[in-house]
C-alpha cells in the first residue's frame, strides 16, 4: 500500500467516486477537472488502496459501442480517508469563520 497526500484534487476524486461516479469521464464531469488531472489521481489513489479498480466486461462495452471502461469504487481505507478529509475541512471552516471580522452594517 502506498501513501497519498490529501489534496483538494484527491478529496474531489474520492468524493466523486463515493457519490457514484465510477469511471474516469464521469469523475471528470462531476469535478470539472481535466483528464490530465483525473487519470493520474485515479492511478495514485488505486496504488494507495483508497480506490479499487477493475475493467468492465468487453461484452458490455461492445454492446454500447465503446471501449471497456475502468470502474472504480472506494475501499474501506478510502472511506476513512474521505471522512478524515471532511473533518479537516470542517475544522478549517470553523477556524476561518472564527477569525473573520464581523460584517459591516451600512447606515
Amino acid at each position: 500500500m502506498g501513501s497519498v497526500r490529501m489534496t483538494q484534487v484527491t478529496a474531489l476524486v474520492l468524493q466523486a467516486v463515493a457519490a457514484g461516479h465510477h469511471y474516469g469521464f464521469d469523475v471528470m464531469d462531476a469535478t470539472g477537472l481535466a483528464s490530465g488531472t483525473i487519470y493520474p489521481a485515479l492511478r495514485r489513489l488505486e496504488e494507495a488502496e483508497l480506490l479499487r479498480g477493475h475493467w468492465e466486461s468487453a461484452t458490455a462495452a461492445h454492446e454500447d459501442g465503446r471501449p471497456p471502461r475502468r470502474l472504480y469504487r472506494l475501499t474501506r481505507q478510502g472511506t476513512a480517508a474521505l471522512d478524515a478529509a471532511a473533518r479537516k475541512l470542517a475544522h478549517a471552516r470553523a477556524v476561518i469563520s472564527s477569525l473573520s471580522p464581523p460584517a459591516e452594517v451600512e447606515s
